[in-house]
């Protein structure tokens, strides 16, 4: 008795999910703009509601496409930001006056659209870190072509930084490591650990992240050539708005 042949053939969802992802990796779908819904994915390929449901749910795992309530399915795509470990935190940035974001985004428009600053008691790991118990805070979200891609939370021992232009909203030309430098306290090596994860709640409600998204997060502590730590900062990335480049010498 012959065998009836095995399929290999992707299910039907899977197969409109590639068509649509081809669509919107060639440029033919741009970021922003509506996918077919259910009702239009019914009709063109004869399949069920559920069926049409499993096909844009593919490209919303793949973080490629977003759902927004009452409105639709649209296409997430974005040019990704090429985070250069070294260039970005080089003295030739910020001694020059530059943001070491400028070094990112490469003349792409970005902003800091959540800004908070603070005196405040420092945790554990951050006293630990610091050697200081107390620390001026700066928390940020910054936001690349309109779209929040980052946040951001420096601590600095309150002791070195008090009554400086880091303790205060806009911290002028070159940023925090200018001012450090300003004070005598100049970064000569920094160290960053880096490492995925899924984001808290609150994390994926200010990054707008859809459903199954996970983030990099990054922990980076700046010191002098005395090696005397002057900042911890730690950041949550979009890692779908990401590449990590670190060159090294062989």
């Amino acid at each position: 008795m012959s065998e009836s042949p095995v399929s290999h053939e992707p299910p039907i969802y899977r197969r409109i999910a590639d068509g649509l992802r081809a669509r919107i990796l060639s440029g033919e779908l741009r970021d922003g703009d509506r996918l077919p819904g259910e009702n239009a994915l019914m009709a063109d390929h004869a399949i069920a509601r559920a069926t049409a449901r499993q096909a844009l749910a593919v490209l919303i795992n793949e973080g490629l496409a977003v759902p927004k309530r009452g409105s639709g399915v649209y296409v997430r795509q974005f040019k990704p930001i090429r985070r250069h470990g070294a260039r970005r935190l080089s003295r030739e940035q910020w001694g020059q006056g530059r943001a070491v974001w400028e070094a990112d985004t490469r003349g792409r428009p970005f902003t800091v659209d959540r800004l908070e600053v603070a005196l405040e008691r420092a945790t554990e790991e951050v006293a630990g870190v610091l050697e200081s118990d107390e620390v001026w805070v700066r928390r940020r979200r910054y936001s690349v072509d309109s779209r929040p891609v980052q946040l951001a939370t420096s601590y600095f021992p309150a002791h070195l930084v008090e009554g400086s232009a880091i303790t205060t909203p806009d911290t002028g030309p070159g940023g925090v490591y200018a001012r450090l430098s300003d004070l005598g306290l100049p970064p000569a090596q920094f160290t960053e650990e880096v490492r995925a994860r899924m984001p808290r709640p609150w994390e994926s409600g200010l990054l707008d992240l859809p459903a199954g998204t996970p983030v990099i997060a990054i922990v980076r502590t700046a010191y002098t050539s005395g090696g005397l730590p002057v900042e911890l900062n730690e950041m949550v990335l979009d890692s779908a708005a990401y590449v990590l480049q670190y060159d090294f010498e062989a």
